[in-house]
């Protein structure tokens, strides 16, 4: 077995330079490959859009496997620097795979492949050009996570949310319309602050290689770090709106809620680029070796957290609507984040990266569950008639149908009965959400949030925020469980009069593998967790980011005809 693993050990080794662009490639050929195919090939197109989730999840695996072997590069945690132009940094564009940009295009991989799967159900149908736009959104994330210098950031950001406003808008209605205005407006006025604040850091420093710009800001003159603080906190507002941080976030569950249960599920990636953006970025930049601009805004990054966990937390637990409940999910997510971020705590980053994961996945089964729920609801307002008492679809002639039964007065006569598949999967599913989102053992939503209390307990020197961060965590994890407890009862133990669900296997598979992956979580915590442990130090020490980044070599190109010697 050690055989066949050493080989491809080997050949990821060689490959390594040019699978770094993979991810951002595949998605944009099939988009380009699609694009060539009128509306009358759905089906191709969807069989394309699933094949290339499958290979864009194969090839994220791969870079992750390659940067935790022990025996390639310089070891585990090996970086792989490809230069698409050939030119060195900081004059060229790069790509950068290390443990978090790996870790994060394996996440989007998995969403992306069981929100592919569960499209072609029936929401590819509900517009034009779906599978198209949600290739070229998962190239524009690709890119963001494996970009190593702002300008790049920034197009493929643009990249995603143009994407993102075709994706939004799929489906078309007036209340995707009015969420879909909202969420443009408020992303184009977050582009706009990122250029200004990508413009003040370069006119400052020369430079905008994020390995480049952390020795710059390291060697500024007093006079100069005004400035770069001012563009480092406009910057830091374009990703707190793209984050969905408290108060820019009061577009993102009208949006997430108004899109598309698939479309969904892959925006609960768009706020965890945000936190990306923002750990990278703040890591980097503001290490503690930068001098007088260490640590910079590390109060106001846990301050707006802690706010954001707040809202999302009273917000969860207000509403009423079942579509809002993931919505609110994801700000809870992306405030405990962006909190955790701030403590500056190499432990407690780690347990917010295994956090990461498994609220990222929870909350995109969640969005797929929704949708499949509502629509037992709707369908299951009356009994066809078919689903007479005689044609009732039960085990046993003896038992009354369903349609006739009164479950508070009648209870004696659910004994015996079974329950019918869809409701069951429904409910265990529901439940499973419900125990990974509010933290419940032993789960792996659990796992991540007992990962970062203990770090902040075993901290030395904890910031007094810290106490505040643990109350909310907690908090919030009962708030939740409030909130999706009565969902519960009300949608699966006090259903009247409803039909019994007809789920397509194209639906079930995809929340069930998402659901799988949490579990994979919970059973490899240890290693998952050495992972997470390992990134957190590398991030708290950039050192080997920058040299890695700095040290990349062109690669020698044929003899040009007729040059000398």
């Amino acid at each position: 077995m050690n055989g066949p693993l050493r080989l491809l050990d080997h050949l990821l080794e060689a490959t390594m330079p040019h699978l770094v662009a993979a991810p951002i490639v595949v998605p944009m050929l099939t988009a380009a490959l699609m694009l060539l195919l009128d509306e009358g090939h759905r089906r191709i197109k969807a069989a394309l859009s699933v094949v290339s989730g499958l290979a864009g999840l194969l090839i994220a695996l791969a870079l992750l496997r390659w940067v935790n072997a022990p025996d390639t590069g310089s070891g585990p945690g090996s970086i792989g620097v490809y230069l698409p132009g050939n030119w060195r940094a900081p004059f060229g564009i790069m790509l950068v795979a290390d443990r978090l940009s790996t870790m994060m295009v394996a996440l989007t991989g998995v969403v992306a492949f069981a929100a592919s799967i569960y499209s072609t159900s029936r929401w590819d149908r509900a517009g034009v050009h779906f599978h198209p736009l949600l290739q070229l959104q998962l190239m524009g994330i690709n890119g963001a996570f494996l970009t190593g210098d702002l300008f790049n950031l920034f197009v493929f950001f643009e990249v995603m949310l143009a994407a993102s406003y075709g994706l939004l808008l799929h489906g078309s209605g007036r209340l995707r319309v009015r969420a879909g205005l909202h969420y443009i407006a408020v992303n184009l006025a977050a582009s706009s602050l990122f250029l200004i604040g990508a413009a003040m850091l370069y006119g400052v420093t020369g430079t905008l290689n994020m390995a480049d710009l952390g020795l710059r800001i390291a060697q500024l003159a007093p006079g100069d770090r005004g400035l770069v603080h001012a563009g480092a906190a406009i910057l830091a507002t374009a990703f707190f709106a793209k984050a969905g941080a408290w108060p820019l976030n009061f577009w993102l569950v009208p949006s997430y809620s108004a899109a598309v249960s698939p479309v969904g599920a892959v925006f609960a990636l768009l706020t965890k680029l945000g936190v990306y953006t923002i750990l990278r970025l703040w890591t980097v930049l503001f290490a503690p070796d930068t001098g007088a601009s260490a640590q910079f805004g590390q109060h106001v990054l846990v301050a707006t957290g802690l706010l954001t966990l707040t809202l999302g937390s009273l917000g969860i637990v207000g509403t009423q609507r079942l579509s809002n409940l993931a919505g609110f999910c994801v700000l809870i997510s992306a405030g405990t984040l962006l909190a955790a971020v701030g403590l500056g705590q190499p432990a407690v980053w780690a347990g917010a990266l295994y956090y990461l994961l498994s609220s990222t996945l929870a909350a995109s089964a969640l969005f797929l569950l929704i949708d499949m729920v509502e629509r037992w609801r709707n369908e299951g307002l009356s009994i066809a008639p078919h689903e007479s008492a005689g044609n009732a679809p039960f085990l046993g002639d003896d038992l009354q149908p369903l349609a006739g039964l009164n479950l508070d007065d009648d209870a004696q006569a659910l004994y015996g009965r079974a329950i019918p598949a869809g409701v069951a999967f429904l409910g265990l599913a529901f439940l499973g959400c419900t125990l990974l989102l509010t933290g419940l053992p032993p789960l792996s939503g659990f796992v991540g949030k007992f990962a970062m209390l203990s770090g902040l307990l075993a901290a030395r020197d904890p910031m007094p925020e810290g106490w505040a961060f643990m109350a909310l965590l907690i908090g919030s994890g009962f708030l939740t469980l409030i909130a999706l407890s009565r969902t519960g009862i009300r949608h699966f133990w006090t259903q009247p009069r409803t039909a019994i669900p007809s789920l397509p296997a194209l639906e079930v598979l995809p929340v069930a593998a998402l659901l799988a992956a949490c579990l994979a979580l919970t059973l490899g915590a240890e290693p998952v967790m050495q992972h997470a442990s390992a990134t957190a130090q590398a991030l708290r020490h950039p050192q080997v980011y920058r040299d890695a980044v700095l040290g990349a070599r062109q690669v020698a190109g044929p003899p040009r005809k007729g040059a000398l010697p």
